[in-house]
């Protein structure tokens, strides 16, 4: 086989943007996967062309660029620009490949638009692409691999992919790092709850960590794993083993049922300056927060005192929650939420909003065949701008003004200074400052809000009556994709959210892989 040019691009972003914040992190939410395929196209003697767009570069530079095979991976919310970046490069006659969670969550709709779609992704499924590289002339083919690969190139492999993006984050430079896929909780809502945890080679990762200490200065590094720290010992073991005590800075995203005290001290001993654990709710999923037993106001006590007692040791810890749930009743889940954020003021919280994202879990199909999914355009499906589940308990109106006054309660004036003056550290203190001041979640979630009470578009697209998309939510995308807006495939805009029902016996399951711990903007 001759060598191929081999472009791949890794959406950071959904288009242009010149947010702060965006500037600030955007580059810090460069995958694995894509520089993993990177190594093993390079290993079979293809050119490679890495990408991590941020939402800074130049989009006719990329679409300019000479490929032979082009591979985008994506989170949902980015479909559209990958649908459009895909469509530019097979105008030239190129064979686009998407991968990442929109591949594996919606296949049907991606196969539109691209010649391959990838769900569990190993290194013979790239193979296999590189040598066939067939346009799909009506749809494009669907490929999975059985389970997710036993191993990922190291740190050292994917370096030269590495580097480049680090290069264009202005202050945090968080460099990738993996240490295990899949999750050993069963969370019903999850893209994890069926794939079975993994650890990756213990020896693998010691390589990585002294390799990032030889390679740079002060490093701080992002572990990606679903849920970090399972097998806890084993991974502070490695951690001690390879590196001085906090030699490295970390980040993780994990369950308060890991962060014991003991455990605690031992992460801050090495170097462990953020945690992201997941509360979630409030009455369910207890088994993620060390409160199994306990529920309302006696759980947000006990989870609250658990995180101050983190955040004695590390300076950064995000919590994450999801709104909407089923278990979710009245005013009380959000006057919970409120309070917990009095008695853990230094704790930054990112809300989510119940979302289904295709394929990604088992219980989507339940509420599919509901006929609770609402057909949102992909731009929104980020967790923050749309929640296109219909709540179980809530009328829509109702739902949109407890989300956004608890997000005020988050964000509010009192808040940020609260949260300010509880934070230690000039990073954390400056990263959680931008965070708050430049969300635009509470104007946002109120703006819907009143759009349910007073625009019988907007209200009868909500209640599943009408597919006719109103013009606020049009006007959105134009304005995220105002360069690309004309390039935009036809129909993109439109996606059947009951496809994974439709489909369920004639396509395998979608696979899931690890995605990097989010810091939200809000």
């Amino acid at each position: 086989m001759r060598a191929l040019r081999v472009v791949i691009i890794d959406l950071a972003a959904r288009g242009p943007t010149t947010r702060l914040f965006a500037r600030v992190m955007n580059a810090n939410y460069a995958s694995i996967m894509p520089q993993a395929v990177g190594v093993w196209a390079e290993e079979q003697g293809h050119h490679v062309t890495y990408l991590c767009y941020t939402g800074n570069e130049d989009i006719a530079s990329i679409v300019n660029l000479e490929a032979d095979i082009v591979f985008i991976a994506a989170f949902t919310q980015s479909a559209f620009l990958a649908y459009t970046l895909s469509a530019m490069f097979r105008k030239q006659s190129v064979v686009t490949v998407l991968g990442g969670p929109h591949a594996r969550c919606y296949p049907e709709d991606a196969a539109k638009y691209f010649d391959y779609v990838l769900g569990f992704t190993t290194r013979e499924e790239i193979t296999e692409v590189l040598r066939e590289r067939v346009r799909g002339e009506r749809t494009g083919r669907y490929m999975s691999a059985s389970a997710q690969p036993r191993a990922l190139p190291g740190v050292r492999e994917r370096w030269k992919f590495i580097a480049p993006t680090l290069a264009k984050a202005p202050t945090i430079k968080l460099i990738p790092m993996i240490g295990s896929v899949g999750c050993p909780y069963t969370c019903a809502f999850c893209i994890d709850a069926t794939v079975p945890y993994q650890p990756f080679d213990f020896d693998q990762i010691k390589e990585d960590l002294r390799f990032v200490v030889r390679s740079v200065n002060r490093p701080m590094a992002a572990w990606h794993d679903p849920n970090f720290g399972i097998r806890f010992d084993d991974y502070l073991g490695a951690i001690e083993d390879a590196v001085p005590p906090g030699a490295i800075r970390f980040v993780a995203e994990t369950s308060l049922s890991v962060l014991s005290a003991p455990n605690i001290k031992r992460l801050a001993r090495n170097g462990f300056v953020g945690m992201l654990p997941g509360i979630e709710s409030w009455y369910d999923y207890g088994n993620k927060s060390k409160a199994t037993r306990v529920q309302g106001a006696e759980k947000v006590k006990q989870v609250a005192d658990h995180i101050n007692l983190v955040l004695r040791s590390i300076p950064f810890v995000q919590t994450n929650f999801i709104l909407g749930l089923d278990c979710d009743e009245g005013d009380e889940p959000f006057a919970l939420t409120k309070s917990f954020l009095d008695q853990a003021p230094g704790a930054f919280p990112a809300f989510s909003l119940f979302t289904s994202y295709g394929r990604a879990s088992p219980l989507n199909l339940d509420l599919q065949r509901a006929g609770r999914v609402r057909p949102f355009p992909f731009q929104f499906l980020d967790s923050n701008h749309a929640m296109n589940i219909a709540p179980a308990n809530y009328k829509w109106a109702d739902f949109y003004d407890h989300a956004a006054d608890v997000a005020h309660h988050a964000l509010s004036a009192r808040a940020t200074w609260r949260r300010f003056a509880a934070n230690r550290g000039v990073t954390t203190k400056s990263l959680n400052l931008v965070r708050g001041l430049s969300s635009k979640k509470v104007r946002y979630q109120s703006h819907i809000g009143q759009l349910l009470r007073t625009d019988r578009t907007t209200q009868r697209y909500f209640e599943g009556e009408s597919a006719e998309l109103p013009v606020y939510y049009r006007e959105k995308i134009r304005t995220v994709l105002w360069p690309l807006w004309d390039s935009l495939p036809a129909g993109a805009l439109d996606h059947d959210q009951n496809a994974y029902l439709k489909s369920v016996e004639h396509l395998p399951a979608a696979h899931a892989t690890s995605a990097a711990p989010q810091i939200s903007p809000a």
